[in-house]
């Protein structure tokens, strides 16, 4: 093995501190900042000192050996891009207020890039000619960019951040299946070496746009995405990808819709309450405004609306409350006792609960009263069935029927399979095998790289500090010296061996630090080895201890080293 240097802490560019940062909030920020591997530049901009650069070095070989192995080809593109390729596809306006724009001195408009879906299908347009060029995977390890309002917790949700994105290129739809299983399981490789905890779930596409979508989710508290789990089968999915099937029921038997009186009674609550009724009972209304257009939205009176689910089902649309004074444009609409029966010039869509001969009690229209037995199907109809309520812990399995669980988790990693979408849009195709042109389709595949470094933070650490996996730690073993002259002599000295031997070592040889705060330090920065020349250095033993289970064990120095290089 190749002699590595010894890190010295004596010269290393790292200050670990006693207290959390005033505005962490979550495990990793704070660990991270007090551990001397990040230090805030800016609102959700971050600089990476050398021991945090370390770790993302070795997270970043993972993923890049990883897409190596599935044939991947690795390149580099700019940041800095060009609108147009993202006006042809639509997403300069997509992508809304989170996309960095900005204008070259002759007023060119750019953009700092979120993924690189177009200069990618550019590329292999320039580049691939015939289907003998294909398929092709090609992919980039690089800084990308996001105007995130309310940059927070440290680098999970960062305005810069790293990435690995990936693109496959085939001529049918059998090879980007193939090229979708290459990456997932190429991906559960990564996960699996880095040593994280992580489910695969079924996603929604998003701005990206395609069919078939999953995510890889680290499950942690500081999770800013919620999925559903089933404790019975298979089924896993992002809350925003849960969906139902329509199963109308038999509403013949339920008697004509009667208006009743119900004043005072302009929310869910105090209806339920008046009329002694469940709210599951009632038909919640809730008006949206769909590109200046108002839309009606019907759910159970005892479910939310996912306000989301709405925006992901009309982007690229923008999706607004309605107002006051939008209320008073329409006599036709009365706050709070909307019902869906006589609405007009007004879109309806629904959740699937809301279906055909469903009898429900809901706004009549008129203020001050509302209608019973108003059956879908019968008295209303639903321009379109949307999966649009917020899942809550013990709904039904849409595969089994058994209670969902719930938990937060931290996103590391998301597939798509786009199709033609980009392909259609920029005119990527290749001549055939019968000599015609074929369009290309495509699949997209991102890593979080530096979010990873922030999600095994979050899973791994304990109440003293970080504590890393063999694979990404940034060095194999911290080396202490207790404080004497003998035994920083002896520290270094075995320092060096470890280091000829091939092991990546950080010494802390610091004057003038007690052995106390030495210790804190190695717990809190987390390597997965620590060696200790303390009070029988003179003899010739060290003690060894390992991190993660806090096993210590005396040994002389040559059987230190045996051990850590066994």
């Amino acid at each position: 093995m190749a002699n590595v240097p010894v890190q010295r802490m004596s010269k290393l560019m790292a200050k670990t501190l006693r207290d959390d940062p005033a505005d962490a909030e979550v495990l990793s920020h704070k660990l991270l900042v007090r551990a001397g591997y990040v230090r805030r530049t800016a609102a959700g901009i971050w600089s990476w000192l050398p021991l945090g650069k370390k770790v993302l070095a070795n997270v970043e070989r993972i993923v890049r050996e990883e897409m190596d192995a599935i044939g991947a080809q690795e390149v580099s593109l700019p940041a800095l891009l060009p609108r147009e390729p993202y006006d042809a596809t639509g997403r300069w306006d997509e992508y809304g207020a989170e996309l960095f724009r900005l204008q070259d001195r002759k007023g060119g408009d750019y953009l700092l890039g979120p993924t690189h879906e177009e200069i990618f299908t550019l590329l292999v347009k320039d580049q691939c000619s015939s289907y003998k060029d294909l398929p092709v995977i090609l992919y980039q390890i690089q800084n990308k960019f996001r105007d995130e309002a309310r940059p927070r917790a440290g680098i999970l949700r960062g305005r810069e951040f790293l990435m690995k994105d990936s693109y496959s290129f085939d001529t049918e739809d059998e090879g980007l299946a193939q090229s979708y299983a290459l990456h997932r399981q190429a991906y559960q490789r990564v996960f699996e070496r880095l040593g994280l905890d992580y489910r695969i779930v079924a996603a929604t596409a998003g701005a990206m746009g395609g069919s078939k979508s999953e995510e890889f989710l680290a499950p942690a508290e500081a999770g800013e995405d919620t999925f559903a789990d089933c404790p019975n089968c298979d089924f896993a999915a992002n809350t925003e990808a849960v969906s139902y099937e329509l199963a109308p029921v038999d509403g013949s038997a339920v008697p004509a819709a009667e208006e009743i009186p119900t004043p005072d009674t302009p929310t869910i609550e105090t209806l339920a309450a008046s009329l002694g009724v469940p709210a599951s009972a009632t038909l919640k209304n809730l008006l949206v405004k769909i590109d200046g257009e108002i839309v009606a939205v019907g759910v159970p009176g005892d479910r939310e609306v996912d306000l989301g689910k709405v925006e992901e089902h009309f982007a690229p649309a923008t999706v607004e409350m309605v107002t006051e004074s939008d209320f008073a444009d329409r006599a036709d609409l009365v706050r709070g006792y909307v019902g869906p029966q006589g609405l007009e010039k007004v879109t309806y869509i629904a959740d699937p609960r809301v279906a055909p001969g469903t009898a429900w009690i809901t706004g009549a229209n008129k203020d001050g009263m509302h209608a019973k037995n108003v059956v879908a199907g019968r008295d209303f109809e639903v321009d379109e069935y949307v999966d649009v309520v917020v899942v809550t812990e013990g709904d039904p399995c849409p595969k089994c029927g058994t209670g969902l669980k719930l938990d937060r988790a931290i996103e590391i990693g998301h597939i798509f399979q786009l199709g033609r979408k980009y392909a259609d849009a920029l005119k990527l195709d290749v001549l055939g095998q019968q000599g015609k042109p074929v369009r290309v389709t495509m699949g997209s595949y991102g890593i979080g790289v530096s979010r990873a470094v922030a999600a095994l933070a979050e899973q791994t650490a304990d109440e003293k500090g970080l504590c890393w996996s063999a694979e990404v730690a940034p060095a194999d073993v911290h080396v202490v010296a207790a404080g004497k002259a003998l035994q920083t002599e002896l520290a270094l000295e075995v320092s060096d061996k470890l280091a000829a031997a091939g092991l990546r070592v950080l010494v802390d040889d610091r004057a003038g630090v007690s052995p106390g705060v030495k210790f804190t330090d190695a717990e809190l920065i987390g390597v997965p080895k620590i060696l200790v020349a303390g009070r029988r250095s003179g003899e010739g033993v060290v003690e060894l201890k390992d991190r993660r289970t806090g096993e210590r064990e005396e040994l002389t120095v040559d059987e230190a080293i045996a051990r850590l290089t066994a």
